[in-house]
């Protein structure tokens, strides 16, 4: 299976039914009069929030929504039966868009949640709803109105609470899978990461909260190079942001850590003024001069140094993230409860094997 973040549907709500034109016709009952029942209501089209699901896949298989048209109405005033509406599951995270003009129509951020996006057309009224002291034999009826019809964007963006970027080989896999039970791919070459991977972090006093490895950046990402820029919208949701700069690397890590800054920049000004928290990786291979010409330039920001490998200095960034997301909402870190994220991340995977 793939990690599907977006996808185009088509969604047509059902049609009104049509109103009846009839007249009463019963042995010794004269003159009955008009009966005609109205049409039904068409149903609607309705998104649902599904906590089970994590990506778009299902939706990218078929791309046209139908709901169930009204039912005509019939004589001896019967109301015709209204459309059934269709649900869609969608996972939580979900940003409706209409394509046609850009407007979002709403987002889907609950379990259960529910959302119309195409609305059944009203039921035409029979003749029995005409009649008046001057027409009391009317043979009109009205037709049912047309459901709505709209092309949708569908948006995934991710709802974790921290959001971890930097260059290919920065640390960022290994980091969450030494702090979690989320188990990405590692390896010695770039781009292993090809999804975002969220994992649960749990801390010893109760408090826990979801952070989000995106793929790696590259120079030039916000003009279509590399992975990460199709995934940056997810880092968009995240109270704030770990940008990891690899310290054992022979590059300057100010080069790097302002070219990443000028892609976050390229992409969102909103993303670009998160608060960030600057953390150097690999600092068990570190390349000294390197790493103090570093720190010199970052002296103005919340800095951290770690090794995933030996745990030096893991506790006390965890430790730094937690309290930090208790200031900025409390309530939503107190005490026993569960991080905010889509899904049961239980094992931590928004995909399944490749096909």
């Amino acid at each position: 299976m793939k990690f599907i973040d977006t996808v185009k549907i088509i969604v047509k709500a059902g049609d009104g039914g049509n109103g009846c034109v009839s007249f009463r016709r019963e042995k010794y009952v004269p003159k009955g009069g008009p009966d005609g029942g109205h049409g039904g209501r068409g149903g609607n089209v309705i998104l649902v929030g599904d906590k089970s699901k994590h990506t778009l896949l299902d939706l990218n298989y078929k791309h046209i929504y139908k709901a169930e048209r009204g039912q005509h109405g019939r004589g001896n005033d019967q109301n015709g039966k209204s459309g059934d509406d269709l649900l869609i599951n969608v996972p939580l995270g979900t940003v409706v868009k209409e394509v046609e003009t850009g407007d979002i129509i709403g987002e889907i951020l609950e379990d259960g949640q529910r959302l119309i996006v195409a609305k059944g057309g009203r039921g035409g009224r029979g003749n029995l709803a005409f009649v008046s002291p001057t027409q009391r034999a009317p043979r009109i009826a009205e037709p049912g109105e047309p459901g709505e019809e709209k092309t949708l964007m569908l948006e995934l963006k991710l709802i974790a609470d921290v959001g971890i970027v930097g260059f290919p080989n920065a640390g960022k896999s290994t980091f969450i899978s030494v702090v979690s039970a989320a188990k990405p791919k590692i390896a010695d070459y770039p781009f292993t990461t090809l999804t975002p991977n969220l994992g649960v972090v749990k801390r010893e006093f109760g408090r826990s909260f979801v952070l989000a490895d995106m793929p790696g950046l590259i120079e030039g990402a916000h003009m279509g190079l590399g992975l990460g820029i199709q995934f940056l919208r997810h880092i968009e949701r995240t109270k704030f942001i770990l940008h990891f700069i690899d310290s054992s690397s022979e590059e300057s890590m100010v080069e790097n850590y302002l070219k990443i800054r000028n892609e976050l920049k390229s992409y969102s000004e909103e993303l670009a003024n998160k608060y960030e928290v600057v953390v150097a990786t690999k600092i068990d291979s570190v390349n000294l001069d390197n790493l103090r010409d570093f720190e010199n330039f970052i002296k103005d920001k919340d800095f951290f140094k770690i090794s995933a490998i030996t745990m030096e200095g893991v506790d006390d960034l965890i430790k730094f993230i937690s309290e930090k997301l208790s200031a900025i909402d409390p309530q939503n870190m107190q005490g026993n409860q569960e991080p905010r994220c889509n899904g049961d991340f239980s094992k931590h995977q928004l995909f399944s094997k490749d096909e």
